[in-house]
This record gives C-alpha cells, structure tokens and sequence, in this order.
C-alpha cells in the first residue's frame, strides 16, 4: 500500500522517524528499483536555522516546501548531485520536509550498480543522499512530484521497532549554530547501509 498525505500531514519529526523501514519505489523507462529507507534528517520551517526555510526564506528552488505535503522537493549541490526530501508537516503552509539519507538496495540492483558505475560494495551504492539519487534515477524531472503515487512513492512496511531507532544529529549543517546539534536525524541501528553510524 502507497503512503497517502495523511501520513506525512503529521508532526515531521515523527514522519523521518516512521518513514524508516518503509521502501521508496521508483518506476523508470529502464525498470524498477526500490530501497527500504534506513536513515532519514528531519527539517522544521522558518526557526530551523539548517533548514532552507530558514527565517521565511523563499525561493523558485523550495517554493514546493510550502506547498501540499507529500510532495518531492528535490534540490541541486556542488553543481552534480541531488538530493531527495519529502515535504511533511502538521501545520498547512509551513515549509517543512525530510531528507531521505539512505536506502538499503531491495529490487532493481543491477540498475543502479549502472546508473552509479558502481563496482564493489552494495553497501557504497545507496549509502548517502545523493547516492541513493543517482542510483534510484531521481533528479530535478521529480521535483514538486507528488510522492503518493507512481511512478516515484513510498510503501508502507512494519513499524521499526523503538529500540532499534538511533536519533543523533543532523549532518553537514555546522553553519546553523545550535542548531547544528538537534538529535533529527535517525536511521536503523546496525544496518550496514547507513551513511554514517
């Protein structure tokens, strides 16, 4: 069963929290490739200093955060690679999301061992955002899609049991001040395909 908006009209910390476990589809011209998402970084709006809402800001590049939610909001970086957030959130009209920081590879191996030229480890393959980008065929043709119907969706899948839930903080945002160090980003203790434990 496809996730609906319902799921990720609620609080955006408990959406990354529940999106872990669940399997992000993806239904391209070269097949299907799908991930069950093991690590995930929540974002919450104008105060969320790390956040590219911050203080209001708003731009052509995350008009879809303060959309609908359920909606891709996919962004560029270091001029090559991108990244994959979903828009989530109680509050109508506040821009929040999730980024999905890692996959661990379920259906369509051999077309993302392609599309990421990638020889060696699976575990390399989907082991980061942009990684799992590049190896799920995402790019800004997703961007403002909505998540909760194909040809790019997410599955629901069993709760991931608490205790195996690490929370920890958020990487790569040492700019945002103490923002830097809230504990938003979880993913599954254990699983090797984790970006970084």
């Amino acid at each position: 069963m496809i996730l609906q908006e319902s799921f990720y009209r609620q609080d955006t910390i408990n959406v990354a929290r529940e999106l872990l476990g669940k399997i992000l589809v993806h239904n391209s011209k070269e097949g299907t490739t799908s991930g069950r998402i093991v690590e995930t970084e929540a974002y919450l709006g104008p105060e969320d200093r790390a956040a590219h809402s911050s203080g209001g800001r708003r731009t052509a590049r995350n008009e879809v955060m303060y959309g609908q939610k359920g909606h891709v909001y996919v962004y560029f970086i270091y001029g090559m690679y991108y990244c994959l957030n979903i828009t989530a959130g109680n509050l109508s009209g506040k821009p929040e999301a999730v980024l999905i920081r890692a996959l661990e590879p379920l259906t369509g191996e051999e077309i993302m061992v392609k599309r990421r030229s990638q020889q060696g480890k699976i575990a390399n393959l989907t082991n980061g955002p942009s990684k799992l980008c590049m190896a799920m065929g995402i790019s800004k043709v997703q961007n403002k899609k909505d998540i909760t119907a194909p040809p790019l969706y997410v599955e629901d899948a069993s709760l991931v049991s608490q205790d195996l839930i690490v929370e920890t903080s958020r990487i790569g945002v040492d700019y945002s001040g103490e923002w830097k160090n809230k504990p938003w980003r979880f993913y599954i203790r254990n699983n090797r395909f984790v970006s970084v434990k």
